[in-house]
């Protein structure tokens, strides 16, 4: 059986990437390579169950929605991740990645979109980058970085540049839930000039930090 483990499957609106505020269906599959500091979703780190590719791929086609996330933990830790993301853009969906950045990712499908999460000093798992994803990074593929501090937005604009096509590309800058102050990276945003967009986690907005499954 072509099986992934699965934490959750859920209909919610997309809080993050260039696609945040449009209706989206979720798969979060289980484990997680990182630790890092600020991780909002640790329950996926073990809790999980082994479900059918195929079933999978039917329980994401019930939602009325064309825009699928696959998200983590991380989810190109298993293997039978592909066969779910080819399923999913053979039915016609728009497929989003979601992952660390410490993976390889030569072998996803090029049809999807990767939301490319580079780590910074403060996550304690900057040394985990893999940095020679950024070569094949494709046109359509977004690049995150997590900021916490002025370190590490200092460090993230210095690092923007190695990204190949930096000023075509969207690049997001999003500030730790509850630690570093949206309208301070704003402002530092600003005083650079910086060609990013500061993204705000929507679903938190709406439901608050704690909710699950939204």
């Amino acid at each position: 059986m072509n099986s992934l483990t699965v934490n959750e499957i859920f209909f919610s609106i997309q809080g993050e990437s260039s696609y945040a505020g449009l209706p989206c269906v979720f798969v979060r599959l289980t484990y997680c390579n990182l630790r890092c500091s600020w991780c909002d979703t640790e329950y996926a780190f073990y809790e999980g169950e082994k479900q059918d590719v195929e079933t999978i791929i039917e329980k994401v086609c019930a939602y009325p929605c064309d825009l699928v996330e696959v998200t983590g933990g991380e989810p190109l830790l298993q293997k039978n991740v592909h066969l779910l993301i080819k399923g999913l853009l053979d039915r016609g969906k728009k497929v989003l990645i979601e992952t660390g950045g410490q993976v390889d990712i030569s072998t996803v499908d090029s049809r999807a979109t990767l939301i490319y999460d580079i780590k910074c000093p403060d996550s304690g798992m900057s040394d985990r980058n893999r940095w020679e994803n950024l070569e094949i990074l494709r046109p359509q593929d977004e690049v995150k970085f997590v900021i916490a501090s002025r370190r590490d937005y200092e460090w993230a604009r210095d690092q923007i540049c190695r990204i190949p096509s930096w000023k075509e590309r969207v690049i997001l800058l999003s500030p730790v839930w509850g630690g570093l102050e949206p309208r301070l990276l704003a402002d530092w945003v600003l005083e650079d000039s910086l060609p990013v967009r500061i993204q705000l986690q929507v679903h938190k907005i709406l439901w608050g930090p704690e909710a699950r499954g939204v």
